[in-house]
């Protein structure tokens, strides 16, 4: 009951790889578009809407920091630089991402 760290370290080895000269198996064929393969598959952002508040107002949030940082040079008096604008950018762009996943625009196909 101790912890890995004081345990031995045991290698193991690796297996061989398969026999190259049997014949490959067939793919299986592709899902229709649009259509949920399996229940394993759900996505949790399709259906959770505090999992997508939070996010999206994590990433609302994020975006918000990293323009208004941008932005500080400038209220001291200094010009901005092509560097300056590439952060308001990212910072706005980090914003509207967060803006989709609350939105989420793509998933409304899939509600019932």
């Amino acid at each position: 009951m101790g912890s890995q760290v004081s345990k031995p370290l045991e290698f193991s080895k690796i297996a061989a790889p398969p026999d190259t000269a049997a014949a490959p198996a067939k793919p299986a064929p592709p899902a229709t578009p649009g259509a949920p393969t399996s229940p394993a598959e759900h996505n949790w952002l399709k259906t959770c809407w505090s999992c997508r508040v939070l996010s999206g107002l994590g990433l609302m949030g994020a975006g918000g920091y990293v323009y208004w940082e941008a932005r500080k040079p400038m209220k001291m008096g200094y010009p901005p630089g092509p560097w300056t604008i590439t952060k308001m950018v990212i910072g706005i762009s980090i914003a509207t991402w967060g803006i989709v996943v609350m939105t989420h625009p793509k998933g409304r196909a899939y509600h019932q």
